[in-house]
């Protein structure tokens, strides 16, 4: 039976669940469970703190897991990730007052809070910046204010918490997280786990593909067949209607709309849009 950490809370063990569900996998009913077996597809999840996940699955203890990349790094365990899944996305950048630091390599000697120590220490030790790296659990924009850090290095999305405190965003990301799935560097392959990678790919691809099917004059085929190639290549059958074909074929979801428009300008009919749940490619 493949064992599989989950996230126990939050954003992440939210959207890590709904992507469980949609690959098939049953999960638990109330959030108080810490484990949940899903017989039929020979799985045991386990649901643990996010912190603690790689920890676990490159100990061995458990097969696979899904956390951020983020906290794979930050924990220094020997895990790996096996795949990006596209959810929980975050970037990691260092701040201060402008008039103290303004420039990564300004960064030696000074004191820096975090509540990623081990990131930013492998993120120095790559430049080759010795600095002292407090860490603080939870927020760290008021750190400088009181006095605990020069700099602190934190996840910055729009930026207003820190400008609220002062600080300004320099150099380059020191990370551009997601949720990931991990297993022990090294680690022999596992059946299930190999189940369960097909299976969120599909996932993942069925989220950012849609199913485009249109009727187009044959004469225009190949031109229509270039604004969708699909995956491998449009299935186009013929109609009954004299010099027509049905064309079927996926497309990427963010751009479907200006594909149908020019489908239609070119003399497409029946455009329609199929939403995937699931595939296999």
């Amino acid at each position: 039976m493949l064992r599989v950490a989950v996230p126990n809370k939050g954003a992440l063990a939210e959207k890590a669940a709904q992507m469980l569900r949609e690959a098939g996998y049953r999960q638990r009913t109330d959030p108080k469970d810490l484990v949940c077996q899903d017989v039929g597809n020979d799985i045991e999840f386990f649901y643990l703190r996010p912190k603690d996940i790689a920890t676990y699955v490159g100990s061995g203890d458990l097969d696979v897991g899904i956390t951020g990349r983020d906290l794979l790094i930050d924990s220094g365990a020997p895990a790996e990730e096996v795949m990006d899944l596209d959810f929980g996305r975050a970037t990691f950048r260092f701040a201060a007052r402008p008039e103290d630091v303004d420039d990564v390599r300004e960064l030696g000697g000074h004191r820096i809070a975090t509540a990623y120590p081990g990131l930013v220490e492998r993120h120095l030790a790559d430049l080759g910046i010795e600095a002292e790296v407090t860490r603080l659990d939870g927020a760290v924009e008021n750190a400088i204010r009181l006095g605990v850090a020069d700099v602190v290095a934190d996840v910055v999305e729009t930026g207003t918490t820190l400008r609220q405190a002062g600080l300004v965003v320099f150099g380059e990301p020191l990370l551009r997280s997601a949720a990931v799935l991990v297993r022990r560097a090294g680690a022999p392959a596992h059946p299930q786990s190999d189940q369960l990678l097909r299976r969120l790919h599909g996932v993942l691809v069925a989220r950012r593909y849609v199913m485009l099917t249109y009727d187009v004059p044959a004469a225009l085929l190949d031109r229509a067949s270039a604004l969708t190639p699909g995956i491998e290549s449009p299935t186009v059958s013929p109609l009954h209607r004299e010099g027509w074909v049905a064309v079927q074929a996926m497309v990427p979801r963010e751009d479907v709309h200006r594909i149908m428009d020019e489908l239609y300008d070119l003399g497409a009919r029946a455009i329609l849009v199929t939403t995937l749940h699931a595939c296999r490619l």
